[in-house]
């Protein structure tokens, strides 16, 4: 019982460190056949004998395999060719040192398991001799070998000793250890598919590169243009501001806004100009601005200043209509023939005083 408990425990810790670790391998289930010899032990007074070791077993890790194997010798008494065998079952565990690109790898093992005996032995002046003693104890094995791999099937050669720890021994009554050499040679045959291997993962894209921060992309002062075109970058908050990042005027001067003599239709020439005042006026929705109509001196007062609110009307309606709100426009106002910028003894100079201005407001 205490040499079945003892092996138990070997192939218990044995089974644990083979299968410590996982990943992508050839773990397919596989048996070996293995014939070989048997080098016994001197204390044994038996010849050396041929053997056969059987497993099965398979990868658990790329390094480390498990085999269950059973093992057979039919070894003879040296003096008097009495009869003695042995056989046995046991897990064995063998460390293999692969490397990528070889299909061949020395591998450590080491294993524990129960050995049978059958042995035939003299006894002294004893008509029933010989007797016979059928036995268990258990066994432990180290060693080492190569092995190669050719896919379904592989090649193992291997040495190594096996330590019987045996305390009833006919031949050797007062020991209890015997160590017998052993040498096998064999095939490893492997079932099933042969594992597809995964392609490599796809490496992920490169990460795009950082984006380049020009003077464009930038506007410390908030006022709408860029750093690059902004010639006022320090222009305080709330500023009206030209697309060259300056105060625009306090007044905007419609100039191409002009009216036939008395006339308040807005010419086609006009239209080009009021669109670009709109412009304006859409990217600053801060301005308020007045509309002032003006007229030359040509003419009675009265009826110049009549003449100078509808075409500020004209001029009014024309930006409602085109997407500014009533709230941000004052008016529409007419100041006559009493605010002229230029001279009205001229025909050029009539014609620029019949004009209409946006007044900012803000």
């Amino acid at each position: 019982m205490k040499k079945t408990l003892i092996a138990s425990a070997l192939m218990a810790s044995l089974g644990a460190s083979a299968i410590a670790s996982a990943q992508e391998f050839d773990d397919r289930w596989y048996v070996n056949i293995m014939p070989g010899v048997v080098i016994t032990d001197n204390d044994r007074d038996a010849d050396n004998a041929l053997g056969l070791r059987l497993g099965v077993g398979k990868h658990f890790s790329p390094n480390w395999s498990l085999d269950l194997e059973a093992n057979y010798a039919n070894p003879e008494q040296s003096a008097n060719d009495l009869h003695w065998s042995q056989y046995g079952v046991g897990l064995t565990g063998r460390y293999h040192f692969v490397e990528d690109g070889r299909n061949w790898a020395p591998y450590l093992m080491a294993g524990a398991g129960i050995e049978w005996a059958r042995e035939e032995f003299e006894l002294i002046r004893n008509p029933a001799s010989p007797a016979r003693r059928k036995d268990s104890y258990p066994y432990g094995l180290f060693g080492g070998g190569v092995g190669v791999d050719y896919g379904r099937v592989g090649l193992r050669t291997e040495l190594g000793y096996r330590i019987d720890i045996d305390d009833n021994s006919a031949t050797r009554p007062n020991q209890d250890t015997f160590f017998d050499l052993f040498a096998n040679v064999g095939l490893v045959i492997k079932f099933g598919p042969e594992r597809q291997r995964a392609a490599p993962p796809t490496p992920p894209p490169a990460p795009p590169p950082a984006p380049v921060t020009t003077c464009a992309d930038l506007d410390d002062d908030g006022d709408g243009v860029n750093n690059c075109d902004d010639r006022c970058p320090n222009t305080p908050a709330g500023t009206a501001v030209g697309p060259d990042g300056c105060p625009v005027p306090l007044t905007i001067d419609l100039r191409g806004v002009n009216f036939d003599f008395d006339k308040s239709t807005l010419r086609p020439d006009a239209i080009a100009t009021l669109n670009e005042a709109i412009e304006i006026l859409k990217k600053y929705p801060q301005l308020r601005v007045e509309v002032a109509g003006h007229t030359d001196a040509t003419g009675p007062e009265n009826y110049n200043q009549g003449l100078s609110e509808r075409r500020a009307k004209a001029v009014y309606d024309y930006l409602g209509q085109n997407g500014i709100d009533a709230s941000r426009m004052v008016g529409p106002v007419g100041y006559g023939e009493l605010r002229p910028i230029d001279s009205n003894d001229t025909r050029e100079g009539r014609a620029r005083n019949r004009r209409t201005e946006l007044n900012v407001q803000n």
